[in-house]
């Protein structure tokens, strides 16, 4: 039976800088204990202070690898950063919105946040399972600024609401969001699978030359580059079998693009056409 290492992070106070979590992760912290909480210094811009300034630590336990640990992160923790960021294993869980960065380049493991999530969760994600209970902002699963890979792996779940270019350079992967979706949701994307269960604001799939993104809400506004392929009955997509009638299109043949992207019929009659 698989012993559990369990830290629990209690905030005492806030931040008005963001405090930097990306070395507090499974990998890092399986052998603390709290004599090594209370010796760490926390980054907080460009400078660092006592870790214990701000949490109180309960460790329970003991492991023997980073896949051992459960953290759990009690507090308001908007101004906390990269939560889970390169996690390899183990589980973290912050009981509150979190900041920019969550779940960022993780590989494996899973992060569960009881909020909202600022921008940029789960970027260049490889692996893992990164749960929002809440809404996230834009770039989601993207890849940052001037690089050209996104996520390559792993699966995010948003149950609220996703910002501007969700999964933007997504290279692999799953991503699922339970509610509404802004602008551009899979620019330049080239594999992998985006569900969006709720409506689309406009233009997915811009510049896009591989993967699927299905849409089982209304979309607004359809990209030219998409060309009317067919109109499929309960596709598979990705190893999954998706209940109902779909328009399905092919592009962004802007790109020279193969990327299917699937509209519910009854939600788009006006795409319909001719079928």
């Amino acid at each position: 039976m698989l012993s559990l290492k369990k830290i629990t992070l209690n905030q005492k106070k806030t931040s008005t800088i963001g405090l930097e979590f990306d070395e507090l992760i499974p990998d890092n912290v399986y052998t603390w204990e709290k004599a090594d909480f209370e010796k760490y210094q926390v980054p907080i811009g460009n400078s660092k202070f006592p870790f214990t300034d701000y949490f109180d630590v309960e460790v329970e336990g003991s492991a023997e690898a980073p896949n051992e640990v459960i953290i759990t992160i009690n507090g308001d923790l908007r101004r906390v950063k990269y939560i889970g960021t390169k996690m390899t294993a183990g589980e973290i869980i912050a009981n509150s919105s979190v900041d920019l960065h969550c779940g960022s380049e993780m590989a494996g493991g899973s992060i569960t946040v009881n909020g909202d999530a600022e921008s940029y969760a789960g970027r260049e994600m490889t692996g893992g399972t990164l749960t929002i209970k809440g809404s996230t902002r834009e770039f989601c699963g993207s890849s940052y600024i001037g690089d050209w890979r996104g996520m390559t792996g792993g699966q995010i779940i948003i149950d609220g609401s996703a910002g501007k270019q969700l999964g933007e350079c997504l290279t692999g992967g799953e991503i699922h969001v339970k509610g509404n979706c802004d602008i551009l949701a899979g620019i330049h994307m080239t594999k992998g699978l985006i569900q969006i269960d709720g409506d689309v604001t406009r233009w997915p799939g811009g510049q896009m030359q591989g993967g699927n993104i299905l849409i089982k809400g209304k979309l607004s506004r359809l990209l030219e580059g998409f060309v009317d392929a067919e109109v499929v009955t309960n596709p598979e997509i990705a190893g999954k079998t998706f209940t109902g009638r779909y328009i399905k299109y092919t592009g962004d043949i802007a790109r020279n693009g193969k990327g299917n992207l699937y509209l519910d019929a009854d939600k788009n009659r006006n795409f319909l056409g001719n079928y």
